[in-house]
C-alpha cells in the first residue's frame, strides 16, 4: 500500500526525516557518481535526493505513481514532476541513463512489471539505483515511518528480483542503522550508529541500497541447451526382419 505523498513530504520535513535523508543520500550520491550531462529519473518518492543531480544532469525527472499523488518539483522554475503508471510510463525506450527507485517497489502490487518497464526506459548499460526496507531492520517494523509500510525485502530476495528482471546487481550498501526514533539523542549520534553499523556489517540496518545494470540479453543454460538438441536428434528404429523360410529358394 502506498502512502500519501502529503506524509512522505511531513516525514522528510521532520528531524528524523531530515537524517535519513542526510544518510540514505550520502550512499544513493556515491552510487549514482558524476551525472553530467545524463537524463535522470527518480520514481516513487524520490525528490528529496535529487536536489544535487539537477543541477548536474542534462534533465531530470521526478516520476510519482498515481496511487501515492504527486507534488510540485521543483518549488521554482518549471515542473520536472509527474504523475504516472509506473509500469506504463510516459517515456520511449532507452530514454534515460540512470534511475533511482526509492518509496517505489515496496509499494506496488507487482515489482516485476515495474523493473520490467524500467529496464525498458532505460539506455543500454544504464544503471539503476534501488533502495529498499530491509526486512530484517527496525524501520520495517514501526509504520511511524515510510519505510514501514509496504513489502520489505531480504538482500536474497531484492538480487532474485534483479535477476528475475535483467539486471546485473554491481554494488550492494546497507544504511539507516540509527534507531528510528524521534528523540535528541538518537538523532545527534545518528553518525555514530552508522559508522558502527557499517563497519562491523550488522544485519538490522533499515534500508538495503543496491546498484545494478541493465542486461541486454538474457543468459541461456548450456545445459538445458544441449539437452534440447539431444532431445531432437532423430535415433535409428530397429526394423525386425522375418526369418528365413526352411527349404525356400
Amino acid at each position: 500500500m502506498s502512502l500519501d505523498v502529503t506524509d512522505l513530504r511531513a516525514f522528510y520535513a521532520s528531524p528524523l526525516g531530515a537524517v535519513a535523508q542526510r544518510l540514505v543520500g550520502r550512499t544513493v550520491h556515491r552510487m549514482l557518481g558524476s551525472v553530467s550531462g545524463l537524463r535522470v529519473m527518480g520514481l516513487g518518492y524520490a525528490v528529496p535526493y535529487l536536489g544535487p543531480v539537477r543541477h548536474a544532469a542534462e534533465r531530470t525527472l521526478a516520476f510519482m505513481p498515481a496511487t501515492q499523488g504527486v507534488t510540485n518539483w521543483p518549488v521554482s522554475g518549471r515542473s520536472a514532476s509527474c504523475l504516472v503508471d509506473p509500469t506504463m510510463m510516459p517515456l520511449p525506450d532507452s530514454a534515460l541513463d540512470r534511475v533511482l527507485l526509492i518509496h517505489a517497489i515496496e509499494a506496488v502490487e507487482s515489482p516485476a512489471e515495474l523493473m520490467q518497464e524500467v529496464w525498458r526506459v532505460l539506455t543500454p548499460g544504464g544503471r539503476l539505483i534501488v533502495a529498499v526496507p530491509n526486512r530484517r531492520g527496525l524501520w520495517a517494523r514501526r509504520d511511524a515511518t515510510p519505510f514501514g509500510h509496504g513489502q520489505p525485502y531480504s538482500r536474497s530476495q531484492l538480487g532474485r528480483l534483479m535477476r528475475d528482471t535483467l539486471f546485473s546487481p554491481e554494488d550492494w550498501a546497507e544504511t539507516l542503522y540509527v534507531p528510528p526514533v524521534e528523540g535528541w539523542l538518537t538523532l545527534q549520534t545518528a553518525s555514530a550508529w552508522e559508522r558502527v553499523g557499517t563497519g562491523l556489517s550488522l544485519p538490522f540496518a533499515g534500508l538495503h541500497v543496491v546498484e545494478a545494470t541493465k542486461q541486454l540479453h538474457r543468459p541461456v543454460a548450456v545445459q538445458a541447451r544441449r539437452a534440447a538438441r539431444l532431445g531432437a536428434r532423430v535415433l535409428p528404429v530397429p526394423v525386425p526382419v522375418p526369418a528365413p523360410v526352411p527349404g525356400g529358394a
